[in-house]
Parts: structure tokens; C-alpha cells; sequence
């Protein structure tokens, strides 16, 4: 029987889950409520929302939000950290903060819109760059044929150049 209690933290759980650009599930089991709090803080830095979940209620609100294929990962003590922003900082923080700090914290799986991560596919997003630099990268390789090009065409200009050049030597000398 649902209370109304339940389902206003079901609704909550919607709303946040639908705004959320990307979901890392954690198995929080072992840690201390000081290194929980260094983990909420340091998300907290990065505008991430961590929090502990009841499995039941977020299979229900990751339902609601359609992510049904997310829904099966809410299994024994979980927390969820939600980024609004782009996806790599929060799984960069959590993979961080598990290899640093040695801790019993694990990374259960995660979500985007759409798609279900496996704890591998976690530590892939945490390996890529930020925005700014990929789009850096791809504008640096669209300029390069460009440079090439411009390079290839100035070629016979720069002979024709050091030709005139050595002949003006040449007549100034005879």
C-alpha cells in the first residue's frame, strides 16, 4: 500500500531522474558517514547531487522517468550521484575518489538517456575529456587539411620566389 510519503519521494525521485543527464549507482556498504560526506562534497563541488535511495521506490521512479532499462540495476544499498551537466566529471570524481582513498566504495552500473552503463562502461566515460577539449581536437583536425592544402597551393609560389630572388643576385654580381 503506498502512502502519500512514498509517493511524493517517488515523484521527487521522477522529476530528478528526467532532469539528470546521467546516473552512476554506487554500493555505498562499508563506508563511514565521514567518507560519505567527502563524497557528497566533493560531488557537491562539481553541482552533483548524491543521495541514498530505497531500491523499490527508484525502480518506481526510474520506471515513471523512462528509464526501465535502468530500473534493474537498484539492488541492495545503493546511492545514486546525478550530474545535470556533462556526463565524464561524475564518473571521473567517483572513479577518483575509489582509487585514491582505497575505499570499500564500488560503482555498481549507471544511466544516461536511453542507454544502461555497465561499471566498465563508468570507467570509460571517466577516461574521456571534457567538452571543450574534444571539441578543440576535432576543430584542430578539420584545420589540418586546410594547412596542408594552403601549403601544397603557396609551394610554386615560394620556387618561383627563390628563383627571382637568386636571378636578382645573379644580375647584381655580373
Amino acid at each position: 500500500m503506498a502512502t502519500e510519503k512514498k509517493v511524493k519521494i517517488v515523484e521527487k525521485l521522477q522529476e530528478t531522474f528526467s532532469k539528470s543527464r546521467v546516473g552512476i549507482i554506487t554500493d555505498y556498504r562499508g563506508l563511514t558517514t565521514s567518507e560519505l560526506n567527502e563524497i557528497r562534497r566533493k560531488l557537491r563541488e562539481a553541482r552533483v547531487e548524491y543521495r541514498v535511495v530505497k531500491n523499490s521506490l527508484a525502480r518506481m521512479a526510474a520506471k515513471n522517468a523512462g528509464l526501465e532499462h535502468a530500473a534493474a540495476t537498484f539492488t541492495g544499498p545503493v546511492a545514486v550521484a546525478l550530474g545535470y551537466g556533462e556526463e565524464p566529471p561524475v564518473a571521473r570524481i567517483l572513479t577518483d575518489y575509489i582509487r585514491t582513498s582505497k575505499s570499500t566504495l564500488t560503482i555498481k552500473g549507471g544511466f544516461l538517456p536511453g542507454r544502461t552503463l555497465s561499471p566498465k562502461d563508468v570507467e570509460a566515460l571517466a577516461k574521456l575529456p571534457s567538452r571543450e577539449r574534444l571539441l578543440v581536437q576535432v576543430l584542430t583536425r578539420m584545420k589540418s587539411p586546410v594547412y596542408g592544402l594552403v601549403y601544397v597551393l603557396a609551394g610554386p609560389l615560394r620556387g618561383l620566389t627563390g628563383v627571382l630572388q637568386a636571378r636578382i643576385k645573379q644580375m647584381e654580381g655580373a
